[in-house]
This record gives structure tokens, C-alpha cells and sequence, in this order.
């Protein structure tokens, strides 16, 4: 990867987390600030006013602690999904909000949904599966921590707590999933050690020589230095004597 490619791809993995967290906490601050509520913006079910939601509501908060418990996930979310799937972040990202806001549309309950959880559920749930369904070693790693971290947020796909808008947990994490099986991802080629290649020869590995069949170690006595006899060059100088310094 050259310079500018890293600069580049190391940018993009810190600003788009923090250009996200701003966005959210700079329209809470213009609703507290002017004394707004903006709330009538989120998405309203089966209501064509409401299809503006789709794409103001992840921005909209009812509380600063609705604000502050999506502040976290949202920023490590994001930052895993664009370090680890770059080429395909910003197509998650914006179809999966325009998806998983049309299936709140469709199925939600005649009230207005607000805030970016649904598009936490989308980042965990496709992160999750998408490492799974790889089986390359990092990714299923990071689909383990994710469960680890987050995985007690699949409750809330299901209506258990009033006031919580569980429809759009579903819609994330549904978008999330078809997401992690259609999209394809580039899988880095697994390292081929010297003795997993077809032409390997075990008597010409060096390190093999420091053992016996038996596996023992053999200890060998220093060799010498063996100075090999080399051409030399010899250059002869001749002095020629000035003509001036005859008449000296």
C-alpha cells in the first residue's frame, strides 16, 4: 500500500465516525439551542410525509440519553466497518439507512421513529454475519467481539419495552444480514510457508540441519574462516620529474 493509499484509507476510518457522531449531536444542539423539535421529521408509517424519515431520522434524538447511548456504538461501529470493509462502507452504510428506513415505513406502528439504533443494528448485524460467513480468521474474530459486545441488542428486535422502536431494530438487523450474504469481500490470500509448497525439500532446510532423525538437536562445532585467495591489483605510481626543476 503506498503513502497516499494509507493516508487516504486511515482517514476515512477516523472521519467518518466523527463526522457522524458530529452530525447527530450538532442537530440535538440546534433542537435544544432554538427550542425545536424535530421529532415530527422522523419516520411516519404508511404516511408519505412520514418517507422524509428515511433519511432525517437517524439524526433525530428524543433525549440526551437516547443521544449518548448511540454516541458509542455508532463510533465503533463505523470505525470496524470502514477498516475492515472499506470497499463495500459506503454502500452498507447508505443503502442499508434507505432500506432499513423503508422497512420501518412499512411495518411500523402509527407513531414517529427516531434515532441512529437502527442503523446500529444494521453495522452489528451485518459485521457479525459477514465475518461468519467468510470464516477468514481476523473477520471471525471481530464478529466475536461484536457478539461479545453487542450481542445482548438482539432483544430489541422484538416489542419488549414500550417506547422503544423495535421495528426499526429489525429492519436494521435484517438489512444487515442480506447485506453480509450478497455482498462479496475481497478475503486476503492466506501466507504459504515454505513447507505447505509442493517443491519443498526437506534436506535443504536450514534449520531442519540442526536436528537428527530423531528430532535431537545437533550441536556443531564453529567452522573457520576461510579467507579465499582473491586477484590483487597492484598499481604502480611513477614519478616524472617537472622539466622547470632542472634549471633549479
Amino acid at each position: 500500500m503506498s503513502e497516499h493509499h494509507y493516508f487516504k484509507y486511515t482517514n476515512s476510518v477516523v472521519f467518518a465516525p466523527m463526522l457522524a457522531i458530529l452530525m447527530i449531536w450538532i442537530v440535538f444542539w440546534v433542537e435544544i439551542n432554538f427550542k425545536i423539535n424535530l421529532n415530527d421529521h422522523g419516520i411516519y408509517p404508511r404516511r408519505i410525509s412520514g418517507l422524509q424519515g428515511v433519511l432525517f431520522s437517524p439524526f433525530i434524538h428524543g433525549s440526551i440519553e437516547h443521544l449518548y447511548n448511540n454516541t458509542i456504538p455508532l463510533a465503533v461501529l463505523l470505525a470496524s466497518l470502514f477498516y475492515f470493509y472499506r470497499e463495500h462502507a459506503l454502500k452498507v452504510l447508505v443503502l442499508g439507512v434507505l432500506l432499513s428506513g423503508l422497512f420501518t415505513w412499512v411495518i411500523g406502528r402509527p407513531s414517529y421513529h427516531i434515532g441512529a439504533s437502527g442503523v446500529i443494528y444494521l453495522l452489528v448485524s451485518f459485521i457479525f454475519f459477514k465475518g461468519i460467513f467468510t470464516k477468514y480468521y481476523r473477520l471471525v474474530a471481530l464478529s466475536l467481539v461484536v457478539v461479545f459486545i453487542y450481542g445482548s441488542l438482539l432483544w430489541y428486535i422484538f416489542p419488549i419495552k414500550e417506547g422503544i422502536s423495535w421495528e426499526g431494530h429489525l429492519g436494521g438487523f435484517v438489512v444487515g444480514f442480506v447485506f453480509a450474504i450478497f455482498l462479496r469481500t475481497q478475503i486476503p490470500s492466506a501466507k504459504k510457508y515454505a513447507w505447505e509448497k509442493d517443491d519443498y525439500n526437506e534436506e535443504e532446510d536450514l534449520f531442519l540441519q540442526h536436528f537428527d532423525e530423531n528430532g535431537n538437536f545437533i550441536e556443531k562445532a564453529p567452522e573457520e574462516n576461510i579467507v579465499d585467495d582473491v586477484d590483487v591489483i597492484k598499481i604502480t605510481y611513477h614519478l616524472k620529474k617537472d622539466s622547470s626543476d632542472e634549471n633549479l
